[in-house]
């Protein structure tokens, strides 16, 4: 009697532990589907609306391309997601990343990292000091330096970090201005153009470095671009912009 009672006890332990199991790993796909930006429904304009109907999702790990011509309100569109203020502006939609409804919070709380044209370095400040300026200020000491190193040994830029930032190529500028984005820790990046500058080969180099990171980090990232080139580095199916 006391064998069958251990016997139905460790047969009720495994069923309680696939269901644990079971549960845990509902959990995990849940968080997977939330780990996202999303844009729903969104329009804005200013005397008359430029966008309407605005739709899309970007999953983690993911670089998605939206094309559409200049003047067709691309960087604005970056400006309402990253919380950049826009004077005049009217929009209304959602914008949600990870589940939250970012559109109501300020720029400083929306964790959006975004990277322009050009890479737009500090002049005054070393290579190295610019990547810094991408660290939360509770990082310090040895942990600081070392984010620093291990960010220029990310982009093959090993020993630069006392260097002007005036002395670097386009694509070395390219990618320490993306380690700076994204050394910030964010749960999003914008990329506003951010290939134009390069030249072919340049281009290339530096969107395979772009996906790779982004891939390592898990995070959703928007390319807006004219230039259909661009549709290269994008790992899901292209958008084109919508007409007002």
């Amino acid at each position: 009697m006391l064998i069958g009672s251990l016997i139905a006890l460790s047969a009720l332990f495994c069923h309680i532990a696939i269901i644990c199991s079971t549960y845990f790993l509902t959990i995990q796909k849940i968080r997977f589907c939330f780990q996202m930006l999303e844009v729903n429904a969104l329009e804005f304009g200013f005397d008359s609306p430029l966008v309407t109907s605005l739709s899309f999702t970007v999953q983690k790990g993911q670089i998605r391309l939206l094309h559409g011509p200049s003047g067709c309100g691309k960087s604005t569109l970056l400006a309402l997601i990253s919380g950049t203020p826009i004077v005049n502006i009217n929009w209304a939609g959602e914008i949600r990343l990870n589940s939250i409804d970012i559109g109501v919070l300020p720029a400083h709380r929306r964790a959006v990292g975004i990277m322009y044209q050009d890479p737009l370095l500090f002049p005054h400040l070393t290579v190295g000091e610019n990547l810094a300026f991408g660290l939360s200020p509770s990082i310090r000491g040895k942990a600081r330096y070392a984010a620093v190193q291990n960010a220029l040994a990310a982009t093959s830029l090993d020993g630069f970090g006392q260097r002007d930032p005036a002395s670097l190529s386009g694509g070395q500028a390219a990618r320490i201005a993306l380690m700076r984005a994204l050394l910030a820790e964010p749960k999003a990046l914008l990329m506003d153009e951010a290939f134009s500058s390069l030249d072919p080969d340049l281009r290339r180099q530096f969107g395979q470095f772009v996906a790779k990171q982004i891939k390592q980090r898990q995070i959703p990232a928007l390319l807006v671009s004219h230039d259909e080139a661009d549709q290269e580095f994008a790992t899901v199916p292209v958008l084109n912009f919508p007409k007002g």
